[in-house]
């Protein structure tokens, strides 16, 4: 195959991804369709960062949804360890199956002559307890063991502690991790991975090593008016400029929060609900606090509202 040949191929892989996104609700730019399938091409994860409320878990959940494939999600929080991302054992169903067994004890003890061909009788049931049918299966191991693949999401990854990432290293790496009573399990089938960082800490190299690395910024004028477009398309073109128009200066504010993309949409659904044809300032600041989620950033904007108004309800 000629190189051109090869490069419209992988041209049109990437149009279809950024169709099959955009019919979930998912209004994304190239760099965000390149990464998508990248990671399924070269089967390696996707680390995504970028300021909170850009649509870093929305991505997983789209391509999820494009896919056909169940969504596994594991939240990260500090202290998380593998127990709740991995697996536990069924401790009540093995102290059930241990009672059972002390109730047998004397016909499975029959013929075994002495302490040692006792224990060694004992001993043929050790595997009993320590196999899968015991075994409970978190994020991790449900997302590999997933006949059909899943799309894993571990988000906010840098929640949790350097040692947890660490442990992932071999997950991201060759798609297996290791249980001690077990041995290795490897995916059934390459799950889709995303990591999500809101950079509240610097994330190892070792890990940035495995992955693909996505940063998502705010979207700009144009891309939001689509993203709005897409998820409130009743609401009326001249609107749905203004809305953005206003955020996007909001944006350039100093806020403890500066507004995301999802309530930019609740913004706007908030005023077709009102039938708005036109903001003014009196109608920004009644439903401000959709936007601004701090009394202090409230109340700081206040005396901006009336030239951003002008600003936005003037804009082309």
């Amino acid at each position: 195959m000629n190189p051109s040949s090869s490069s419209e191929i992988s041209r049109a892989a990437i149009d279809a991804i950024q169709a099959g996104l955009a019919a979930t609700g998912y209004i994304c730019g190239d760099s965000i369709a390149t990464a998508v399938y990248l990671a399924q091409a070269l089967e390696k994860p996707v680390l995504i960062e970028g300021p909170p409320g850009v649509g870093k878990t929305e991505l997983a959940k789209a391509t999820a949804d494009h896919l056909g494939k169940p969504l596994i999600r594991l939240q990260c929080y500090e202290g998380l360890d593998e127990a709740k991302a991995l697996y536990e054992w069924k401790y009540g169903k093995q102290l059930l199956y241990t009672q059972v067994l002390k109730e047998k004890l004397g016909d499975l003890m029959e013929g075994a002559s002495g302490l040692q061909a006792s224990m060694d009788r004992l001993h043929e049931f050790d595997d009993t307890f320590f196999n899968e049918e015991f075994l409970e299966p978190r994020p991790l191991l449900k997302a590999l063991w997933t006949e059909q693949g899943a799309v894993l999401l571990i988000d906010e990854i840098d929640k949790s502690d350097q040692e947890f990432e660490a442990f992932l290293l071999e997950l991201l790496q060759d798609y297996q991790i290791s249980i001690p009573e077990i041995g290795t399990v490897k995916a059934k089938h390459s799950p889709v991975v995303f990591l999500t960082s809101n950079n509240t800490r610097e994330i190892g190299d070792a890990l940035k090593r495995r992955c693909i690395h996505l940063y998502i910024p705010f979207p700009d004028s144009r891309l939001e008016q689509q993203i709005i477009e897409s998820r409130v398309p009743e609401l009326e073109a001249s609107v749905r400029l203004q809305i953005v128009s206003f955020v996007q200066q909001l944006r350039t504010v100093d806020l403890k929060k500066v507004p995301a993309v999802s309530e930019t949409i609740d913004w706007a659904r908030t005023l077709l609900l009102l039938h708005a044809q036109e903001l003014d300032p009196q109608l920004v600041r009644t439903t401000m606090n959709i936007l601004l989620k701090f009394q202090d950033d409230i109340e700081n904007i206040d005396a901006e509202i009336v030239g951003m108004t002008r600003a936005a309800v003037g804009a082309r």
